[in-house]
């Protein structure tokens, strides 16, 4: 099955759509289509995800990684928050990463570098200060704890890593996980079944 947005090829046919969004404060125009994750709107959970996030006055510069960015909208908004910072937006689906790539060209983003990545495996990016994620859990636990055992490793010290996540989807056992790896983990907020986890390094 290769319809999944977790897939490198989604076989669905394209059908793509435009519409706009305000995130933080930015009205951005979106183009998705079949075959990535919540095509049809920016989807609860990354948006409070998006509207949480704050950078630390703590962590001096460092290069932002948006995991499994879809079209755009984590990773371009966080671009638009910070344009002092370079934002790494990968997936491993590449119907997703063209749609955020001509979503940043559309937005007039330029602090961005788009890229096919499964988790952090191809990860260019040096001085990683932040990642940001709503991880692909319907591709399986597994999956998703060895994104938090990567960004373990690709943090700078006193890094953070900000993942959303449902109760009902694993956000117990995700702070189980996240528990085990960093010195600090905290729930930031909770809405609707969401959760809004900081772990830091």
């Amino acid at each position: 099955m290769t319809g999944h947005y977790y897939s490198k090829t989604p076989d669905v046919q394209s059908d793509p759509k435009h519409w706009d969004y305000t995130l933080k404060g930015s009205v951005f125009r979106f183009k998705t289509d079949n075959g990535v994750f919540s095509k049809g709107d920016v989807d609860f959970g990354s948006r409070l995800l998006i509207e949480t996030f704050d950078k630390s006055e703590e962590i001096g510069d460092g290069t932002i990684v948006d995991v499994g960015c879809g079209y755009g909208p984590i990773g371009l908004a966080m671009a638009k928050y910070l344009p002092d910072r370079t934002v790494h937006m990968v997936d491993v689906n590449e119907r997703a990463i063209a749609l955020a790539k001509e979503n940043a060209e559309r937005n007039q983003i330029t602090n961005v570098q788009i890229y096919e990545s499964d988790g952090l495996e191809n990860v260019k990016a040096e001085q990683v200060a932040y990642i940001l994620t709503n991880p692909p859990i319907r591709a399986g636990k597994d999956v998703v704890h060895k994104i938090y055992e990567q960004s373990y490793h690709l943090l700078i010290d006193g890094g953070e890593l900000w993942v959303v996540i449902q109760k009902k989807q694993g956000a117990p056992s995700s702070i189980d996980k996240l528990t085990t790896l960093f010195s600090e983990v905290e729930t930031v907020d909770k809405k609707k079944g969401y959760f809004i986890i900081r772990a830091k390094k």
